[in-house]
């Protein structure tokens, strides 16, 4: 009887797992774990960006006059958008966690979280930019657009989605002098600096000046959400 219902049960397990693993080992290491869903999102981004591509070429082959309008308006409104290329000189920030040493000797979470790089971190360095004229920003090399999202997810940075970890690179293309004064003169940016220059905080910071940087075109699918009137 004991080993006709271990038969039974080897079969119903094999028949379930269809030739995986019924208990698939965990990811213990967070950097893995970033890079598997960083290579799954860039996939589906690339096929999402095929599919646009394809609608746009079927599109433009409609010959009826107010498909040509709407398509004229769509590329005055891709340079705004984000959707193409901008290259010039810029600024670069990079902001990164204290070293391993340093973290390991946090006695306190409040100490822990002054050592380590947060989402409205960057969200000040993106903003002092835009203020300062920026025609165009990335993070990490990506476009940021009007619907770009940026939050902490444990010990990373998600954008747009996608998970990054530090050090976090922020590129504005515009006029140096603009942006660099509204870095400089940021009440947020300030204090971030302040712990930076502590030797018992050491959060990373760095600002250069690029002769030329190139902002790449915005590749993802935008993410439009928008009110709509209650019915009467």
């Amino acid at each position: 009887m004991v080993f006709l219902l271990s038969g039974a049960l080897f079969m119903v397990s094999a028949q379930n797992s269809e030739g995986t693993d019924l208990r698939p080992s965990r990811y213990t290491d967070i950097a893995s774990i970033v890079e598997a869903e960083s290579e799954e999102l860039n996939v589906l981004n690339a096929r999402a960006a095929a599919l646009d591509a394809e609608v746009a070429a079927l599109s433009a082959d409609i010959g009826d006059r107010q498909v040509n309008r709407y398509n004229r308006r769509i590329a005055r409104l891709e340079d705004p958008a984000g959707m193409t290329p901008v290259s010039g000189a810029g600024v670069t920030v990079t902001l990164t966690d204290a070293s391993e040493e340093l973290l390991n000797e946090a006695t306190t979470s409040e100490e822990l979280n002054q050592m380590v790089v947060h989402q409205q971190d960057i969200q000040a360095v993106v903003n002092a930019m835009w203020r300062g004229g920026a025609d165009a920003v990335t993070i990490q090399g990506q476009r940021v657009i009007s619907t770009t999202g940026i939050k902490c997810s444990g010990n990373t940075v998600q954008l747009q989605g996608q998970p990054y970890s530090p050090p976090y690179v922020i590129t504005a293309v515009g006029d140096q002098l603009a942006i660099f004064d509204e870095i400089q003169r940021d009440d947020y940016l300030n204090v971030y600096r302040t712990a930076a220059a502590d030797p018992s905080v050491a959060v990373g910071w760095q600002l250069g000046l690029e002769e030329f940087v190139t902002a790449p075109a915005y590749d993802g699918v935008p993410n439009l959400s928008y009110a709509v009137p209650l019915p009467s």
